[in-house]
């Protein structure tokens, strides 16, 4: 028995939720930066207080991803209950977030921001892979990816808009601009709105039909656990010893402080590992047992699928901090965020990134389809990887910043495939009973690069390229060129 065949209409509705976290996630993306150097923040801490992002996902997404795997909460379903709460927190730090008075404020608010966004943002990965049968998941995840592309677009572009309409986008004492303070709020009512959309206009199926469509859904639930108690306890010994090493080498080698979080996120998996061993081998079966157990059993082409999102996040994170910095200050000579240069640059950034939503969202529904047809979801992602590549390259090349708009027409595509055909990839190949869980997992190769990035890369731009950001987009390049050749090797494993 399949599962029934979705119109356009329950397409969209599936997703629609996704177009306000995104509207979400591009405020956050295109003016944080900003919003933390109008508090005092200078260029050489922004990676740091950028870790909180990557930091609440790579905590939260396994274990929202874990629990609703189990949950059934009767009318409000599986996967809803987590849409509706992350919203309704995400849309309250929205809007505190511009009245932040102090640096450490808008600091602990981007925690609870980014948390909220991916409370409510694992489920939706895993929700379309519940509501759809197989054919439908490149559609599924190509419609996801356009409202993801389109609100992004409007949280992108909304604080530039809004200073032609009139509104002031200069920075008032220690406060950022009424464009960005407007744009916040007015993000916080469109995520709410839109994942109410798709929790009152959508009906999750229950577990017997899940059953009747895909086997029982706690078929082999003790598989994780006994993975881990065949371990030795020592297993986790590794990782803790690459931990140490690596914060030793903060203190030798003078790396920013940053790094010991890298370090010390070593050093606690080691420990969870060899507890959840343990625990494992004492027959007792907790969360901690079945996530670990999980992330160690990944099946050959998830992991394989895994290095390409290394890489491919890698270059994301980069460009989502430095892009600010880098137009005011390369492009427009203003580097004080202070100056009325850098408020025109940072718009002019809300623009760029507009861009490349905007082409990300036709791609997804046009050129990705056709390609994927033709050449398959693997081969298509190599595409857009490699459009990525030179888009980020341009940087380098271009001296108008006008121009920059043709270099996110690369990154769009890149971005579109990287919302949508990992994804779909993933949904057609994994076991349905773990598909939160996997999902949720999945999102650690998003996290850890980016947890990389906001550690290390001030170290290596301080000691190669000091005052010079806009060294930084050629790592991108670089990284993206190496998420294609990993993919390669999914390709040789994947069907389709």
């Amino acid at each position: 028995m399949d599962k029934p065949r979705q119109s356009f209409t329950g397409l969209w509705n599936i997703s629609f939720g996704f177009f306000g976290i995104q509207i979400g996630f591009a405020l956050q993306n295109a003016n944080m930066s900003r919003i933390f150097q109008s508090l005092g923040t200078n260029l050489d801490d922004l990676p740091a207080l950028w870790v909180a992002a990557p930091l609440t996902g790579l905590l939260v997404q396994p274990i929202i991803g874990h629990l609703s795997d189990k949950t059934w909460l009767g009318r409000l379903g599986r996967r809803r209950p987590y849409f509706l709460g992350g919203a309704i927190l995400a849309a309250l730090a929205l809007l505190l977030m511009p009245e932040s008075p102090a640096l450490w404020f808008a600091a602990g608010l981007l925690w609870v921001l980014d948390a909220s966004l991916n409370i409510s943002m694992e489920p939706f990965r895993a929700f379309v892979g519940d509501m759809l049968r197989k054919d439908q998941h490149s559609a599924g995840y190509a419609v996801q990816t356009a409202f993801i592309g389109m609100g992004a677009v409007l949280g992108s572009i909304f604080p530039w808009a809004l200073e032609h309409f009139g509104v002031s986008n200069a920075v008032v004492a220690h406060g950022v601009p009424d464009t960005v303070k407007y744009a916040f709020w007015f993000g916080g009512a469109a995520l709410f709105c839109s994942v109410l959309w798709t929790v009152l206009t959508t009906r999750e199926f229950s577990p017997a039909e899940m059953a009747a469509f895909d086997g029982p859904v706690t078929a082999d639930e003790g598989a994780a656990v006994r993975l881990l108690a065949a371990r030795h306890p020592a297993a986790g010994l590794p990782w803790v010893a690459a931990g140490a090493l690596v914060v030793l080498a903060v203190a030798r080698f003078g790396l920013e402080k940053e790094v010991h979080l890298l370090g010390g996120l070593l050093i606690a998996y080691g420990l969870a590992q060899a507890v959840a061993i343990l625990r494992a081998r004492a027959g007792s079966a907790s969360m901690l047992g079945h996530i670990v157990g999980d992330f160690a059993g990944m099946p050959l082409l998830m992991k394989r699928l895994a290095v390409a999102q290394f890489f491919s996040w890698s270059a994301l994170f980069i460009m989502w901090i430095n892009t600010t910095p880098i137009v005011a200050g390369a492009f427009y000579g203003s580097p004080d965020p202070k100056s009325a240069g850098y408020q025109i640059g940072a718009n002019w950034v809300d623009v760029l990134f507009a861009t490349y939503n905007g082409v990300a969202a036709v791609a997804a529904l046009t050129l990705l389809p056709l390609l994927s047809a033709r050449f398959g979801k693997a081969r298509t992602h190599i595409f857009g990887l490699l459009c990525g590549a030179a888009g980020f390259a341009s940087f380098l090349l271009v001296r108008d910043p006008a121009w920059l708009i043709a270099s996110e027409i690369g990154i769009g595509i890149a971005w579109a495939s990287i919302l949508a055909m990992p994804y779909a990839i993933l949904a057609s190949s994994l076991p349905q009973a773990k598909l939160g869980i996997y999902m949720g997992l999945f999102n650690v190769f998003v996290v850890v690069p980016q947890l990389l990035v906001a550690t290390a890369m001030g170290s290596i731009m301080k000691r190669f390229f000091p005052g010079e950001p806009i060294w930084t987009m050629a790592f991108a390049g670089g990284t993206l060129l190496l998420a294609a050749l990993a993919m390669l090797r999914v390709a040789a494993l994947s069907r389709d």
